[in-house]
């Protein structure tokens, strides 16, 4: 039996959505389960007759007829949606009820009123995140542990009294609610942002590039795209960031599963549809007068997407606009991409000028790629020996095998060439 692998996920967030709008969000266990159910349902059905024509069709009726049976036996002992009770309480209206709920615009209208309400303002970004993760994307809580360099036992805390903060909000995000909007449209463009670069940017203990998350960020991004009052223009330059870096996974690891280098991946590898999404979201999101973090860091990938091959990139302009994105967000993180940027458009001694002149950098000292990069600067400045200094630093940092096997290749170039200046 084969089964698309992210089947499961991408129905688990739209399930789990439209049965929590029918229980009320104080049941979210209960939809959570009758998702489950369906799910191994499924498997079990299917390991015999086969995937059917249309999964998620399948999946759609086992849950809803499961919902069913479930309001009828609990109806008089349980308290469901408030603002469906009058119509579960009646067999007349019960079955109608379910299956408006279950039509595919209000299958929709939920997942967005259950994104928005996983971004409750009391909740912190972290717990955002993991909610996101848990209930819209489909991940365990191992997964998520794993995506964060967490505990087990950390995870599930979180995501439990997360879960306990939106029962309290008695039901789903109401979107008429424009007081509330802004602040939660903005916590969701942050949660989705945040799942993005763990996919791309993974400290996973197993892999360095999580595809499978900066899939479901941009699934859940086309989603929130097709409510018109969160089609804003920073929705669509968020979209447009993630599609320009998308394009660029298939070349971040090698045949061999290695790191490789930006200015050594093979472009031919870039994904040019994803490239020519990205740059149309970028086109759409300049229709307002702000200019956003995400407007920015997408006009930087654009630049970089442009460049047929890395010596033809405008170093000049990506710096500038790390220069407009140090204005609007101010971070280590930034500062350092902005002195790589310049060494790569003034050489290697500016730029490291203007790493050892970060302010805080401290924040990032754990961070093995803030090591590496002077130890690549120093390598090009030709100072072989003090570039393996910093790439050993880098490799006591490192957070996967991926990072790991990469570092060991730049301390053995390094030490390999030292050798061979010590030898001339």
């Amino acid at each position: 039996m084969e089964v698309d692998e992210h089947l499961f996920r991408r129905e688990a967030g739209r399930l789990v959505g439209t049965l929590t709008h029918l229980f009320g969000v104080h049941n979210l266990a209960m939809a959570e389960d009758v998702v489950q159910d369906a799910f191994c349902r499924a498997l079990e059905v299917w390991k015999f007759r086969g995937v059917p024509e249309n999964p998620s069709a399948w999946l759609m009726t086992t849950a809803k007829n499961r919902a069913l049976d479930i309001l009828r036996r609990e109806r008089t002992a349980q308290t469901f949606a408030p603002e469906l009770s009058r119509l579960l309480q009646s067999e007349w209206t019960l079955a109608p009820t379910v299956q408006e709920i279950f039509e595919p615009n209000a299958i929709r209208d939920d997942q967005l009123r259950m994104m928005f309400s996983c971004c409750h303002p009391k909740l912190a970004e972290e717990a955002q995140v993991a909610l996101v993760l848990n209930i819209l994307c489909g991940f365990g809580v191992d997964e998520i542990a794993g995506a964060f360099v967490s505990g087990r036992a950390a995870i599930e805390k979180r995501i439990s009294r997360a879960k306990k903060v939106l029962a309290g909000s008695k039901r789903l995000f109401d979107f008429t609610d424009a007081k509330d909007f802004p602040g939660r449209l903005s916590a969701v463009q942050r949660a989705l942002y945040l799942l993005f670069n763990e996919g791309y940017h993974g400290a996973s203990s197993e892999f360095v590039v999580r595809t499978e998350l900066c899939a479901e960020a941009i699934r859940l991004m086309q989603t929130l795209l097709e409510f018109p009052a969160a089609a804003t223009p920073a929705t669509h330059a968020l979209l447009a960031l993630m599609c320009l870096h998308a394009a660029r996974l298939p070349s971040r690891v090698d045949e061999s599963g290695n790191l490789t280098l930006f200015l050594e991946q093979d472009r031919s590898q870039w994904d040019a549809r994803l490239i020519g999404e990205g740059q149309r979201m970028l086109d759409l999101s300049a229709t307002g007068a702000e200019l956003t973090e995400y407007h920015v860091e997408a006009a930087i990938a654009a630049t970089h997407c442009c460049a047929a091959r890395a010596e033809e990139t405008d170093w000049g302009r990506i710096a500038w606009l790390y220069d407009k994105l140090m204005a609007i967000r101010p971070s280590p993180v930034i500062a350092l991409n902005r002195a790589i940027a310049i060494a790569q458009h003034e050489g290697p001694a500016r730029g490291l000028e203007e790493i050892h002149s970060i302010e805080n950098s401290e924040r990032i000292a754990a961070y093995p790629f803030y090591a590496a990069a002077i130890g690549e600067l120093e390598f090009r400045r030709g100072r072989r020996v003090v570039a393996g200094k910093y790439f050993r630093d880098a490799l006591a940092l490192a957070r996967s095998p991926m990072e790991r096997k990469f570092l060991e290749r730049r301390v053995e170039e390094s030490e390999s060439a030292g050798r061979s200046t010590r030898r001339a």
